[in-house]
């Protein structure tokens, strides 16, 4: 079995699996014409359970072939045009080689003697980060997992710069359509069940800062201890993004820190255009950034920024073994010190690769593209008497619903943008994502595909209508 491991005798096998590998992949890629299959739980689940894992096949190829089978064919492609759902974008070429780097190689950047060059590289793209956003000369931060990651820590900090020992009396301030993961880091770090304070939001889906004056204030004259205000630079659901000078503004007059939970909207760092979307980020205490949402990046890739360096300590522990405080004064640069996780993987390498090959200018003219690519989209929804959008887009996020022309029945129309989503995903021609606006049910493009076109916009759209119709009519014909 010492044939499998990768050292100096196996490395030719390594290079030839690997390759075998690669070209199933690419093979799988080139000739992929839709985004999924369509394939059900139902049929794919005996075909994976019905392998023994305690009976290896002992030969490559045979477990590709199997490989292919079970996981390849039926994968959800996100390279693909009409993969319009969730915050997944398609991926570079520079970092899928750096994944492929990390992975043969494997240091581990939670200690200097695991990492070396790794560290520097990582400390270095905090850097180039924070420099972007412009939080100033004592940033710092460190790689996570992802946003929700990022934003517990975030919050972690917070709650310890806010220096009460009663927790109950904790607030945080984030708007109503703000990330799910405000609310599960709260109850993470021990604070009450109304310690989420939920800001309204404008008719752009936006933070109104009106609401949140006026919640601070309320916090104040109850004796309760305002810990941060979360605003959103790119809902999930909408792209929009909260009016960041005003709120930076009410956070320096209350002495709130700020957080800003940009894992969507960081894409406007490297933008050629729109960078002037996200201004008032450079005043936040906090930042959360994901690569892996729009800079092009494979999961995992992302990070969390600070102002102050010096905030980080409150995620700082020593180990004899890992990390002992000496290290500090032999200035050994050791990222577990930062970092909530100990072994963590080198995700900032793709970053660097990309960097290096792209540059920065070619991440936000990507980025650019699917901005516009939504602004183009938003002019065929509103355009189009079958369909209701609810915003113009700040970022490349439509939120939408059919609405048939003989049917008035809000519960019935429900239903039909329901069925419009599951048949789309069962026919595998396109994969949309769906969410509630106002207690009703609506379709969601989020366009992160520089390859999609309005073409594919206006046949997804014709696809959903025509599903919609097909439940509605099979529906009178049912009632009938």
């Amino acid at each position: 079995m010492r044939s499998h491991l990768l050292n100096d005798t196996t490395a030719e096998q390594y290079r030839r699996s690997v390759t075998e590998g690669v070209e199933r992949v690419a093979a799988r890629i080139a000739t992929t014409d839709r985004p999924f299959t369509g394939v059900t739980v139902d049929a794919l689940a005996p075909r994976i359970d019905g392998i023994d894992l305690d009976r290896p096949l002992h030969d490559t190829a045979a477990v590709l072939d199997e490989l292919e089978d079970v996981y390849l064919r039926d994968a959800v492609y996100f390279h693909h045009p009409r993969y319009l759902a969730h915050l997944n974008c398609p991926v570079v070429i520079p970092a899928v080689l750096g994944e492929a780097v990390l992975s043969a190689v494997k240091s581990s950047l939670d200690t200097w003697d695991q990492s070396a060059g790794g560290t520097l590289i990582e400390r270095t793209l905090i850097d180039w980060t924070t420099a972007r956003i412009g939080l100033g000369p004592a940033a710092d931060g460190v790689f996570t997992s992802g946003g929700t990651q990022s934003n517990l820590q975030a919050l972690l900090l917070a709650r310890e710069e806010a220096k009460t020992e009663n927790l109950a009396d904790l607030r945080v301030f984030a708007s109503e359509v703000s990330h799910f993961s405000v609310r599960k880091s709260a109850k993470l770090l021990g604070l009450g069940p109304d310690a989420v304070v939920s800001v309204p939001v404008d008719s752009d889906k936006r933070m109104q800062t009106v609401a949140l004056a006026r919640e601070l204030e309320r916090c104040a004259k109850e004796g309760l201890v305002p810990m941060a205000v979360v605003a959103t630079g790119g809902t999930t659901d909408f792209g929009s993004i909260d009016p960041l000078p005003e709120i930076a503004g009410l956070c320096e007059q209350y002495g709130v820190w700020m957080h800003v939970d940009a894992a969507y909207g960081c894409g406007l760092l490297a933008s050629l255009k729109y960078r002037d979307r996200i201004d008032g980020i450079e005043r936040a205490d906090s930042v959360t950034v994901d690569y892996h949402k729009s800079f092009f990046q494979p999961v995992s890739s992302s990070a969390v920024l600070v102002r102050d360096a010096a905030t980080l300590r409150h995620a700082t522990y020593h180990a004899e073994y890992l990390n002992p405080r000496r290290m500090v004064q032999e200035r050994i640069p050791n990222q577990v010190d930062k970092s909530l996780q100990t072994t963590r993987r080198f995700d900032a390498l793709k970053l660097w690769m990309t960097l290096r090959v792209m540059g920065a200018d070619g991440i936000g003219a990507l980025f650019d593209e699917v901005c516009d690519l939504a602004a183009e989209a938003w002019k065929l929804l509103a355009a189009d008497p079958r369909f209701d959008v609810v915003v113009e887009p700040s970022l490349s996020t439509l939120v939408f619903r059919h609405i048939p022309a003989a049917v008035t029945d809000p519960a019935e129309i429900d239903r039909a943008n329901l069925y419009a989503r599951k048949a789309l995903f069962a026919s595998g021609d396109a994969v949309v994502a769906g969410t509630k606006v106002a207690g009703r049910h609506y379709l969601k493009f989020t366009l992160l595909n520089p390859e999609t076109t309005t073409a594919d916009i206006a046949t997804v759209l014709d696809l959903i209508a025509g599903h919609a119709e097909q439940y509605l009519g099979d529906s009178l014909d049912r009632a009938s």
